[in-house]
């Protein structure tokens, strides 16, 4: 295990330091396992020691202004050094290892083609594992980067880059970067160069994708071109960091990085299967998002992590409102009530909610652990409350003061903050201290009989918050109220029979429908056509079923009536796959086929080629218990439904599910179409085999005795809790038993994931929650978090058990 940076050790280096310039070199062409770094950093220092860190595979050499330094020093990637007052030179020559968990420098092998392709993912604490360095966002710094490739290969980094020689690139001195956002991208990759506004735009993805590529680089482009627009609209600020690629690499861990001049981006967002519309917005907001980062985030970059939302709330209110006002997807709000509301309404809720800002970030480990949808969803609706209140003059007039005084540099909450006031929004004491410090969310709920809403604060943070929404009242037809919440109890007695608090996400807040809207929803849903109102009715629904507020066989009825089909991207954040995964497993015996039924009825009347037709299908293939329907639909999908790639896998690891197939068949479906999503799904399908086989292969892949890459661990995960108890009971007891060594063959975002994706959700027993509160007691950093968070979902779920198990 590797040191974690604390802020305190952060805030001793930065006191003791002042960057020059990091001259970095790289030999990609030595071996598929390993690659030479070699680190040249130029610094000045107030005299003294300190420490940089490395994480390398071997030590060839090291010197500091000329003079050896010991390499059998170095201790769980740091290496100590006593430095001069004055200017300085540390040079590092180490060998380096590719890695495959999306961190650090990741290789990868597309099964297509069999070519290699290689990128550079630094955040959060990846950095040392490529490069030596003083790692740390308020260590910034110019970098010259040159890079040695196979011939044959495209090199891209930050910075604008040239082939001076087959196989050797050289680059562009950078603007000052914070370590986290170095990259290198490099690989025999499809390239599209474009411009706009005297900006170089790119667009690169994996030789095998190509024609997908080309497909959607019209619309990739013009969102680019679009933002670009908003942003200098809004902020008056020029794109500080020359070019602008987008490069979209295989087996990313996040939706994407903003690193300067080079973005990142999970390849599947390069279509080569039909996707719902909802796909297509998060990837607008997406191209959005990593935009506004330019600004927000590079340019200003937080003193530390405890600031990350300085980066993440602007970067997704942002992105969302530039990619609803900007571009062809105004219906981006509608789409984030589904797909990130629940995100940070359920992280707030549990037991390792935190602030916004100011969230106790002692160390950069723990720190990645905010990364979450607090930092995100929560933080951009408070910036979104915040325009309204102070109006955009205002909110631009602070955002701009604040990218100006600190332009290339660090700030914090309380800079940001003074620069709003200087633009004339009067004290802002209220919004820091009650909704920006303080966790966890009001509940607010609907007294039907004292006519009243109560407002709930939270017990671990009371806060004195005010909330002004609309309500959405039936009577006899639908309209919108405001409403402001002051207090404990606001009067509030509409006249209609069916109410909804902030269906339409004006605040912040946990709104619970009273019963009797809860018993009207089956009649009244079907004819709503109002599509953020539909969103609001299913969010408030899963408010009160996360708080065992309403029962399964109740959500049921809704889902029969009028199935959420218009949500048709069925990620694991959104609608139907909270149906199917949480709420199904609680209801009465018959209602997944209730459902299906309903689905399948849905299925029959949508119109050919929209998305509800395409949602329904989804649902259908997942609630379908034939293995002669889905073998239908594998040989000839309903009209308007293509038989793509998606569909394929959907229906084979379906078919898994049920185990209605072979591992023969299987493989063969692989090798007839061998993508890198498909190998994905293939390993799902795989472990979902109901046989104890394939549940052996599935552990064998969380110990990390069968080593695969990030992807395949998650879909590993998935499919190994499918089936009946009695083949995955074992397992259970070997959870508890095993999670610990798993931090001896993974590290950051993996590490943590695999802890979430192979926990035991099936075991819906008291003895399983208890075993996995204890265990969280006895885990420390991630592990203990991502524990403590799955168990909370247990205790949830048992909670609903109890509540309506009659």
């Amino acid at each position: 295990m590797f040191h974690s940076l604390l802020r305190t050790e952060a805030e001793a280096r930065r006191a003791l330091l002042d960057l020059e310039e990091y001259d970095v070199r790289l030999d990609l062409d030595v071996d598929d396992s390993t690659f030479r770094s070699v680190t040249r950093i130029r610094f000045t220092s107030a005299g003294g020691p300190t420490f940089v860190d490395l994480k390398p595979v071997a030590v060839h050499a090291v010197t500091l202004n000329g003079a050896p330094i010991d390499a059998e020093a170095l201790d769980r990637g740091r290496l100590p050094i006593l430095t001069e007052a004055g200017a300085n030179e540390l040079v590092v020559e180490a060998t380096m290892r590719f890695r495959n968990d999306g961190e650090g420098l990741h290789r990868s092998v597309d099964p297509a083609d069999g070519r290699h392709y290689v990128y550079g993912m630094m955040f959060m604490d990846a950095a040392p594992s490529v490069f030596a360095c003083f790692d740390q966002p308020d260590l910034k710094a110019p970098y010259l980067l040159h890079v040695t490739a196979p011939v044959g290969w495209t090199v891209l980094a930050n910075a604008a880059g040239t082939e001076t020689e087959p196989g050797r690139w050289e680059f562009e001195r950078t603007a000052p970067l914070s370590t986290y956002f170095v990259t290198v991208v490099a690989g025999p990759w499809h390239v599209i160069e474009d411009s706009h506004d005297e900006i170089p735009l790119g667009l690169s993805a994996r030789a095998s994708l190509a024609a997908q590529l080309d497909a959607d680089a019209e619309e990739l482009l013009t969102l680019t071109r679009q933002s670009f627009d908003a942003y200098h609209r809004l902020f008056g600020i020029r794109y500080p960091f020359g070019k602008y690629h987008q490069a979209f690499v295989p087996e990313f861990n996040a939706g994407a990085m903003e690193n300067p001049g080079c973005v990142t981006i999970r390849d599947p967002l390069v279509f080569g299967s039909r996707v719902a519309r909802g796909t297509r917005i998060y990837r607008a907001a997406l191209v959005a998002h990593e935009m506004a980062h330019q600004w927000f985030g590079n340019l200003v970059t937080p003193t530390w992590w405890d600031d990350l939302w300085l980066n993440e709330s602007f970067a997704e209110y942002l992105g969302n409102r530039v990619a609803a006002e900007a571009t062809e997807f105004t219906d981006t709000w509608v789409d984030m009530s589904y797909a990130r509301r629940q995100w940070g309404l359920v992280a707030d809720q549990g037991p390792s909610t935190h602030a916004v800002a100011g969230n106790g970030a002692t160390d950069a480990v723990g720190a990645l652990q905010d990364f979450d949808g607090i930092s995100y969803a929560k933080g951009s609706a408070i910036l979104r409350q915040l325009a309204a209140r102070l109006g955009d003059d205002v909110f631009f007039a602070g955002v701009v003061d604040h990218m100006s005084r600190h332009r290339f540099g660090n700030a914090t909450l309380r800079d940001l903050v003074a620069s709003w006031e200087r633009a004339g929004a009067g004290s802002l004491a209220d919004v820091t201290r009650e909704w920006l410090l303080k966790a966890g969310p009001d509940r607010l709920v609907w007294d039907r009989a004292a006519g009243v809403v109560r407002r709930t604060a939270p017990e671990s943070a009371p806060a004195q918050r005010d909330h002004t929404f609309r309500a959405a009242v039936f009577d006899g037809s639908w309209r919108a109220e405001t409403v402001t919440v002051t207090g404990a109890e606001t009067s509030y007695a509409p006249t209609g029979s069916v109410v909804l608090l902030d269906p339409y996400d004006d605040t912040w807040a946990v709104t619970v429908p009273d019963p009797e809207t809860i018993a009207a929803l089956p009649t009244l849903l079907p004819a709503i056509d109002d599509e953020h109102l539909r969103a609001g009715v299913w969010n408030g629904l899963r408010n009160a079923f996360h708080n065992a507020l309403v029962s399964p066989a109740s959500v049921v009825e809704v889902a029969v009536a009028s199935p959420p089909v218009e949500d048709a991207e069925d990620s694991k954040r959104r609608t139907q796959a909270w149906l199917f995964g949480k709420v199904l497993p609680l209801a009465p015996a018959g209602s997944l086929e209730r459902v299906h039924e309903a689905v399948m009825t849905r299925l029959a009347v949508l119109p050919h080629g929209t998305d509800p037709q395409l949602g329904a299908f989804r649902a259908a293939v997942r609630s379908a218990t034939s293995a002669e329907r889905l073998r239908g639909w594998l040989a000839a999908p309903p009209a308007g439904i293509d038989l793509d790639r998606d569909v394929r896998w959907r229906l084979l690891v379906r078919l898994a599910e049920l185990g209605v197939v072979t591992r023969e068949e299987l493989r063969a479906a692989f090798d007839a179409d061998p993508a890198a999503d498909a190998r994905v799904q293939h390993t799902r399908a795989l472990c979902s085999l109901p046989d104890q086989a394939a549940k052996a292969y599935a552990w064998s892949v969380f110990t990390g005795e069968t080593d695969l890459p990030n992807y395949e661990v998650e879909a590993a995960g998935i499919g190994m809790w499918s089936g009946p108890a009695e083949v995955t009971a074992p397992y259970v007891d070997r959870y508890f038993a095993d999670l610990a060594g798993t931090a001896a063959v993974r590290s950051g975002w993996v590490l943590a994931d695999a802890a979430e994706f192979f926990f035991p959700a099936t075991s819906l027993t008291p003895e399983t929650l208890a075993r996995a509160e204890a265990l969280a007691e006895r885990l420390d950093g991630p592990l203990r978090r991502r524990v403590a968070d799955v168990a909370d979902t247990l205790r949830r779920q048992l909670a609903v058990k109890a509540a309506f198990e009659r």
